[in-house]
C-alpha cells in the first residue's frame, strides 16, 4: 500500500504586507511568487522555500553595507511612487520623439558595496542589438505585459542579461522617469547588489559587464556636454569617459539625475 507524500506547506504566516522592495514582509515571497504558488509543483515549492532564508539574510546584510543608503533613501522616490508620465527631460526632446506613445521600460541602477568604495554596475550592449547596440547601459529593457511593474521588469531583465538573481539584489527607490529618442519612457530602479555577485553576461545581449566608482560618476567635473546633430537639429548630450568606456546618452542622463537628487538632500 503506497502512502501519499504530503504537499509542501505554504510559507505564509499571516502577515500579508508588501515591503518597498517588492517582497512580502511575512513570507518573503515576491508578488509573482505568491500568485504562482498554486500552479507550482512540490519540487518547485520546496526549491523556493529553500531560498527564502537566504533572501532574509540578504535583506538584513545588504542594508548596512552601503554607506550612501541613508542619503539615497531621502533622495529617491519610494518604490511604490507614481512617477512623471512624460519624463523629466521631455521638454528637451520636443519635436524629436516618435509620434507614437512612449513604450514603458525599466533599468536597474545597481550599486555594489566594495571595500574601496561603492561602484555602479554597467553593461556594454551587444553591437547587433536593434536599440542602442554597442552602447553602455544599465541592465534593463521594455516592461512586458507579464511584469507586475517597472521594478519587476528591471529585475527580470537583469536576470536575463547578466544572471542577477532576485536574492542578490535589493531595490531601494526610483529615480525620475526619462524619455528617450528611441521612443521609451524609462523608470530607473536604484538597488543594492550583493558584492559576491558574479555576472554571467547573456552573449546575445551583453558584450561586457564592468563597474565604475560612484564617487567618480557623482563628481560634477567628471561629466561633460557634447553637441551632436539628430534629425537635423543640434542636441546637447551628457557624457562620461571611464577607462575605454564611453558612458553617454540615456545612461549618463540617469546618472546625472541621481547626482542632482543626492545634491538636493546633502
Amino acid at each position: 500500500m503506497s502512502v501519499a507524500t504530503p504537499s509542501v506547506l505554504s510559507p505564509c504566516i499571516g502577515i500579508c504586507r508588501m515591503r518597498g522592495d517588492g517582497v512580502c514582509d511575512g513570507c518573503l515571497r515576491t508578488l509573482d511568487e505568491i500568485a504562482g504558488w498554486s500552479q507550482m509543483g512540490d519540487d518547485a515549492r520546496k526549491a523556493l522555500m529553500d531560498r527564502l532564508p537566504e533572501r532574509a539574510r540578504m535583506h538584513a546584510a545588504l542594508s548596512p553595507l552601503l554607506p550612501e543608503r541613508a542619503a539615497l533613501e531621502r533622495a529617491l522616490h519610494p518604490l511604490h511612487a507614481t512617477l512623471e508620465p512624460q519624463g523629466w527631460n521631455h521638454q528637451e526632446l520636443e519635436g524629436l520623439l516618435p509620434a507614437r506613445p512612449s513604450a514603458p521600460a525599466a533599468v536597474l541602477a545597481g550599486l555594489v558595496p566594495r571595500s574601496s568604495g561603492t561602484t555602479v554596475l554597467l553593461t556594454r550592449r551587444h553591437d547587433g542589438l536593434r536599440n542602442h547596440g554597442g552602447q553602455v547601459s544599465f541592465p534593463g529593457g521594455r516592461v512586458d505585459p507579464g511584469d507586475a511593474d517597472a521594478i519587476a521588469a528591471a529585475l527580470r531583465e537583469s536576470d536575463e542579461e547578466i544572471a542577477l538573481k532576485r536574492d542578490q539584489v535589493q531595490p531601494i527607490g526610483l529615480l525620475d522617469t526619462l524619455a528617450t529618442v528611441s521612443g521609451f519612457l524609462v523608470t530607473p530602479v536604484v538597488a543594492v547588489i550583493d558584492p559576491a555577485f558574479v555576472p554571467v553576461p547573456n552573449p546575445d545581449e551583453v558584450a561586457e559587464v564592468f563597474e565604475v566608482p560612484l564617487d567618480y560618476l557623482m563628481a560634477p567635473q567628471s561629466l561633460r556636454t557634447v553637441e551632436l546633430e539628430f534629425k537635423g537639429r543640434q542636441r546637447t548630450v551628457l557624457e562620461y569617459d571611464w577607462a575605454e568606456q564611453r558612458i553617454w546618452g540615456a545612461t549618463a542622463a540617469i546618472l546625472y539625475n541621481l547626482r542632482r537628487r543626492l545634491e538636493a538632500v546633502t
